[in-house]
């Protein structure tokens, strides 16, 4: 969330999850384990925010959302353990005539009216300027699919006052000499992308993100027109090749390095890779490894969740 208290943001690792929309059901039976078995988790971890955007979001981005679930649901779920709800409106390709989508305002309103603190993760100067003006309770979040890789951009970027929270391209991670400069208050508006899988050399990224804009926009075509280059591009996520990227950031780099650095928030990956894989990354980063099997009996065996 937005607002953390004072203990949480010294010594908490703050995350922030994917499927909002896409994989409500999978923190329908997660959440309520986190909340009531503490003993299970890292003392020193909590959950900020869940987020996502529902299928047929013209002003969506990064991932075509899929979720069919509606926004009442999700507040319902979200607000009833304090969490953040975040809609994922980070389309880089919007003009003026787009911001009218009904669909998308509506969202917004709906957000705005629940009791939680929730907000917008934005790619679009004029998104932004819009959101603000129209839905000020709805914090703002700058977007990772702006790819900021040069930190001064990322230090202006940072310096909005628009933004609660900024998501830097992943490949400055670990440029810990630039980042040490930030003042604390800064330092608290940086939310990490922990587990990228993307190549660390990519120089295509923002062109894959501009595609994904388009197809969101229902462009004809515009999920063919723009290729991977990688050599894994084939092989889809993969979590344990996403490790070996100079950007990731493990649970220790988060608990032993970034946490008494004076940073506390971190967002993982995973809108669109589905339920399965984004249980891995909640045992990953939040659940000590010799309670892993009890979670995953917990989610697998005591509900009837097809995860695959």
């Amino acid at each position: 969330m937005a607002d953390r208290s004072e203990q949480q943001q010294k010594h908490t690792a703050v995350f922030h999850l994917p499927g909002l929309f896409e994989d409500l059901e999978l923190y329908r039976h997660f959440l309520p384990l986190f909340y009531s078995h503490r003993e299970y988790f890292y003392d020193w971890c909590t959950i900020g925010s869940l987020y996502g955007a529902p299928a047929g979001c013209l002003w969506g981005g990064g991932r075509v959302g899929e979720g069919n679930v509606s926004a009442r649901d999700v507040l319902s779920l979200t607000e009833s353990y304090g969490i953040s709800a975040r809609l994922t409106f980070s389309n880089l390709l919007l003009t003026p005539s787009h911001l009218s989508d009904p669909f998308c305002n509506r969202l917004c309103e709906i957000f705005s009216e629940g009791s939680g603190r929730n907000g917008v993760i934005t790619g679009s100067d004029l998104l932004t300027t819009y959101l603000s003006e129209h839905y000020p309770k709805l914090y703002l979040i700058s977007s990772t699919t702006k790819v900021l890789t040069h930190f001064q951009d990322l230090k202006s970027e940072i310096q909005r006052p628009e933004y609660t929270f900024v998501v830097p391209d992943f490949r400055l991670n670990r440029d810990f000499k630039d980042l040490e400069t930030l003042s604390r208050p800064e330092k608290e508006k940086v939310e990490f992308l922990v587990n990228e899988c993307c190549d660390f050399g990519c120089s295509q990224r923002k062109a894959c993100y501009e595609a994904v804009s388009r197809e969101c926009l229902g462009e004809v075509g515009a999920e063919a027109a723009h290729r991977c280059p990688s050599k894994h591009a084939g092989e889809g996520y993969v979590f344990s090749r996403a490790m070996e990227n100079p950007g990731f950031i493990s649970r220790e780099d988060i608990r032993d390095v970034y946490l008494p650095m004076g940073f506390s928030n971190f967002k993982i990956e995973g809108r669109g890779l589905g339920s399965a894989l984004i249980l891995e990354f909640l045992l990953y980063y939040l659940t000590k490894p010799e309670c892993q099997l009890k979670v995953r009996e917990a989610i697998y065996l005591g509900n009837e969740l097809d995860l695959f």
